[in-house]
């Protein structure tokens, strides 16, 4: 059986959003590639546990407020100055703490911006974890049908400022004529707050829309063998079947439903919380929980491995405004 390595894993974001790289000392395997601050959790710890304890003895900080986030499971290969190991990696963000940052172990620390890294070479491990950090926690999915022009685009307006950077058009009702004065519509609102837009199915309309995306159905998903290019590919995935084919053509991100009761899908059978998470464990690109979701359900999408959660109705209501 392979012996697996558990290690708590640290996302320190600061109020500009950016997150801290260090990198490896001297005399360690890896040296010099650059991580997150975090370490080996030792028999008898908790992971967060091991998280405070790791984050004092390498960077000097005891952490004050934790959210834990995904888990991922990497095979490191041997190198020259280290044998093969199979690492467990709990990650937690971390966005408060008491002390001053001083790197104890002689490493090199550097405060990043997702989407933008530009120290090198990053472990492995840590790359998809990069990717994730550069979407935000929120995907809102339009509801022009059911609140009308002037309250969307008014509910629109408030949750750009509020920091919505993220956005699928998807308004089935709409003929192409329609379906493309509103995307643009809402690509003008949007772009000023440099959020992103993806249309729901139409590839070749989003393109010419000039949008940032589009977001595929499940059906679409698994007829695909290759994901465009130069473009956001995002998708709606059910099941593990549907996940492990997003995963295989590198989507960009997709969306895992129901997870709970929902009014556009009314039969289905909700996944819960626990279901959703087990389906977490082998899947690396980043996943919105979606169905039934609110604002308040965020902490535990996090804690269950999701990306985020995505929105419809919830995200325009009143309540959330």
């Amino acid at each position: 059986m392979t012996k697996v390595t558990h290690v708590s894993v640290a996302i320190l974001k600061n109020e500009s959003g950016e997150f801290l790289l260090a990198s490896r000392p001297t005399g360690k395997p890896w040296a010099g590639w650059w991580e997150f601050p975090g370490g080996k959790i030792e028999v008898g710890e908790l992971p967060e546990q091991a998280l405070v304890r790791e984050l004092y003895e390498e960077i000097g900080i005891v952490p004050t407020q934790v959210q834990p986030w995904l888990q991922k499971r990497f095979d490191y290969p041997a190198t020259h100055d280290s044998s093969a190991k199979t690492v467990h990696l709990h990650f937690f963000f971390v966005t408060q703490w008491q002390g001053n940052l001083t790197p104890k172990e002689g490493q090199a620390l550097s405060w990043q911006t997702a989407g933008a890294v530009s120290v090198e070479p990053v472990l492995p491990a840590n790359v998809p974890i990069m990717k994730a950090l550069a979407l935000p926690s929120i995907y809102a999915i339009t509801n022009l049908a059911e609140l009308g022009e002037r309250f969307f685009f008014d509910a629109l307006q408030m949750q750009l400022t509020a920091g919505l950077r993220l956005i699928q058009v998807r308004e089935k009702q709409l003929d192409t004529e329609a379906l493309s004065q509103f995307a643009i519509q809402v690509k003008a609102m949007a772009q000023p707050f440099g959020a992103k837009v993806l249309l729901n199915q139409e590839l070749e309309l989003a393109v010419t829309l000039g949008l940032d995306g589009v977001h595929l159905s499940s059906k679409a998903l698994l007829q695909l063998k290759q994901k465009p290019a130069d473009i956001l590919v995002a998708a709606s995935c059910h099941n593990d079947i549907e996940l492990a084919h997003a995963q295989a053509l590198a989507m960009d991100f997709v969306t895992l439903s129901p997870v709970a009761e929902t009014n556009s899908h009314p039969n289905a059978k909700p996944l819960g919380w626990q279901t959703f998470s087990s389906l977490m464990d082998n899947i690396t690109l980043p996943v919105f929980a979606l169905g039934g979701m609110r604002t308040v359900d965020l902490p535990q999408a996090l804690a269950s491995g999701a990306q985020g959660i995505a929105m419809q109705r919830a995200l325009w209501s009143a309540t959330n405004l």
